[in-house]
């Protein structure tokens, strides 16, 4: 082997040893830039997993609300679905009692009627009540426009003023919310 050769190969050789010194260099360099892309990568995924996990519990929120929203709703139909029902009996359960109030019950031809109209007028009164419709018949009570209706006030001393004096239609209420107002007759001050 001439000395070019030897040469050569020992030329070869260091410079092999610095390429590979500079490849392992190099993963050092690429190993910083791979930590600091990971590390930010891995910021940038932290804030979408937070993002997410908040939407996510938002969402869960909104329908449990919705579904609390709609067992309220279920529940309100339920109690007050019979409202309108209730508005069309109210007139007969009237009718009964105008028609107790204009026979007179002293004379005897019309007592079976009358037992017959008061036994209808107790059953339908008590189905109701049932029901949960209950009756508002304020009769010297404190006026209260929640729940009555004033047709008129006439003056009376015997009385403070706004107290119910006489109740010319019975009103009602259904689980506690207002049917029909009591229509009244109010006192006022002379």
């Amino acid at each position: 082997m001439s000395t070019q050769d030897y040469s050569d190969i020992q030329q070869a050789t260091e410079q092999q040893a610095q390429e590979t010194a500079e490849a392992q260099g190099q993963p050092e360099a690429n190993a910083e830039l791979s930590i600091e892309t990971l590390q930010a990568q891995l910021a940038t995924l932290a804030t979408a997993y937070e993002s997410a996990k908040e939407q996510s519990l938002r969402a869960q929120a909104d329908a449990q609300n919705a579904r609390r929203r709609a067992e309220q709703d279920v529940e309100k139909a339920h109690k007050f679905g019979l409202e309108k029902m209730v508005n069309d009996l109210l007139p007969v359960v009237d009718n009964l009692e105008r028609a107790l109030a204009s026979i007179d019950p002293a004379n005897e031809a019309f007592a079976a009627f009358i037992e017959g109209i008061q036994l209808t007028h107790k059953s339908f009164v008590d189905a109701l009540l049932r029901h949960q419709v209950a009756v508002v018949n304020p009769e010297g009570e404190p006026f209260d426009p929640n729940l009555h209706q004033a047709v008129s006030a006439v003056p009376n001393p015997d009385v403070e003023p706004n107290t119910v004096l006489n109740c010319f239609q019975k009103g009602y209420t259904l689980h506690g919310r207002l049917v029909r107002p009591a229509m009244v007759v109010v006192s006022k001050a002379p």
